[in-house]
C-alpha cells in the first residue's frame, strides 16, 4: 500500500498543550514538532545534552492545530470513503489526560470546538441530505475501552457510559 492509499492504516499524533496544572508546577515541555516530516522529538528531562529521540507518523499535530484542521485532514477522508461503501475506524489511544477525549468529543457547547464524533454526524448527514440518487443506512459505534472495560459512548443509560 502506498502512503497516501485511502485503505491504509495511518498513525496520527496530537500533542496537547501544558495543562494549568503542569504550568503552575513549572513543567517544562520535552517535545517539540515538525508538521512538514510528521516528526516528534523527546526530549530527556533529565539530561538536556542528551540528543533528543526521534519518531515519525504520518501525520502530526501541535498544540496549535484546531480541532477543525484535525478532523478535516485525518477523520473527514475516512468518513468519505465509508460514504462510497468501505469500512473505516478512527482510534484514539494514549494515557489519560492526554487528549483523547477533547479531540474525539471536544465541546459541544461551542461548534468551533467539537471533537471528531460529532462533526462526523454532522458530515455524514450533510452529504447524505445532499445526495438524492442513493440510499444511505448509517450504522456506527463509538466505544472506550478504560481498565479493561467497554462503555458504549452512545449509549443513553448512564450505566453503559
Amino acid at each position: 500500500m502506498k502512503k497516501n492509499d485511502p485503505e491504509c492504516v495511518k498513525v496520527v499524533v496530537r500533542c496537547r498543550p501544558l495543562s494549568r496544572k503542569e504550568v503552575e508546577d513549572n513543567r517544562q515541555r520535552i517535545v517539540e514538532m515538525d508538521l512538514k516530516t510528521g516528526e516528534i522529538f523527546v526530549k530527556n528531562p533529565e539530561d538536556p545534552r542528551e540528543a533528543p529521540k526521534s519518531f515519525t507518523f504520518d501525520q502530526v499535530y501541535d498544540w496549535n492545530s484546531s480541532q477543525s484542521m484535525v478532523f478535516e485532514t485525518t477523520a473527514q477522508p475516512i468518513i468519505d470513503s465509508v460514504l462510497q461503501g468501505y469500512n473505516g475506524t478512527v482510534f484514539a489511544y494514549g494515557q489519560t489526560g492526554t487528549g483523547k477525549t477533547h479531540t474525539m468529543e471536544g465541546l459541544l457547547d461551542q461548534p468551533e470546538m467539537r471533537g471528531i464524533i460529532p462533526r462526523a454526524f454532522s458530515h455524514i448527514f450533510e452529504r447524505i441530505e445532499g445526495t438524492h440518487d442513493q440510499n444511505f443506512l448509517v450504522r456506527a459505534s463509538f466505544l472506550e475501552i478504560y481498565n479493561e472495560e467497554v462503555r458504549d459512548l452512545l449509549s443513553k443509560d448512564p450505566k453503559n457510559k
